[in-house]
């Protein structure tokens, strides 16, 4: 595999977690829910993945477990946001602080523990195609998974009445609420659905991505996926290109650390690169106020009160 094939397949298993969770968020922002708790969810995922898989020796298990374990948490958020109406901002960075540390605390015991690594699963004919081959055709069967749910989401939204309900709930819920729309069971549907996909990236970087669990192996990942969200203006074809813009920048700055070529930059800013990208889009897309007030549903973080509709 030459040099620009393997930045091009290292960018998507990168940018395949961030795809999962930004894509848990945007439906959950759909329905108006803001929920900050992603980095939580994902490294409760992680570690419930890791747990699974390496005592019951299976990766379906695992990743089923980090995928429950993530909507089960989203089920806290959902519960203290939905039913008691508190803010959707200060209760999804409790659930975030509050799934790191458990994580953490649940995953002691099996530190310095590794999994099996997980070959990839290559189509036949289509994987030996030069460039595209190995980038799209050769990956683990969990990110081919992941453009199915990519394209799942994409039609629900685009051609299902549970999409129009969705984003109904999310533009005007006490309008939904007068034609007999169930608010409640959608915010809540789609906040599983978010803290589903959350678990199941986390689960990718414990199961495929790094067979092992170490304490913060997350590392703003959640965060890098909620900024996609907003990067992308709630558009899912943006999601997709974002996931991978970002994946592509964390993978650059591991290749020019690992290039034989001297570079004089700092490995420390090398590493912040991510970081500091994303704070660079968040920048310049906030000063399109126009766009985001365009595609932004309109009671994203305001709580709904039945009583008053």
């Amino acid at each position: 595999m030459d040099l620009l094939t393997s930045i091009l397949f290292a960018t998507v298993v990168a940018g395949t977690p961030l795809l999962l969770v930004a894509l848990g968020e945007l439906i959950c922002e759909k329905s108006g829910m803001l929920n900050l708790g992603a980095e939580g969810m994902m490294s409760i995922g992680a570690v419930a993945a890791f747990v699974a898989a390496f005592t019951f020796e299976s990766t379906l298990m695992g990743v089923a477990s980090g995928l429950v374990a993530g909507a089960l948490l989203s089920l806290v958020f959902a519960f203290i946001t939905v039913h008691l109406m508190a803010n959707q901002v200060a209760t999804g960075l409790a659930v975030a602080i509050f799934g790191v540390g458990l994580a953490a605390f649940l995953g002691k015991p099996f530190e310095a523990k590794v999994l099996p690594s997980i070959k990839p699963t290559e189509i036949p004919f289509l994987s030996d195609l030069p460039l595209v081959g190995p980038v799209l055709f050769g990956q683990q069967w969990i990110v081919y998974a992941t453009w199915v749910i990519f394209a799942v989401v994409v039609w629900f939204l685009a051609k299902t009445r549970g999409g129009l309900v969705l984003k109904a709930v999310g533009e005007s819920p006490d309008a939904a609420n007068a034609v007999g729309i169930d608010v409640v069971k959608v915010r809540y549907l789609a906040i599983l659905f978010g803290g589903a996909m959350a678990g199941l990236g986390g689960a990718f970087l414990s199961l495929f991505h790094t067979p092992m669990w170490a304490e913060g192996m997350v590392a703003g990942k959640g965060w890098i996926a909620l900024a996609l969200v907003v990067f992308a203006t709630w558009l899912p074809w943006r999601v997709l290109l974002g996931a991978y813009l970002f994946g592509g920048v964390m993978i650059s700055q591991l290749f020019v650390q690992s290039s034989p070529i001297p570079v004089k930059i700092p490995a420390q800013f090398l590493s912040a690169l991510p970081y500091i990208a994303t704070i660079v889009v968040l920048v310049l897309i906030s000063r399109n106020v126009k766009m985001i007030r365009l595609n932004s549903p309109a009671s994203l973080g305001k709580p709904f009160q039945k009583e008053r509709a």
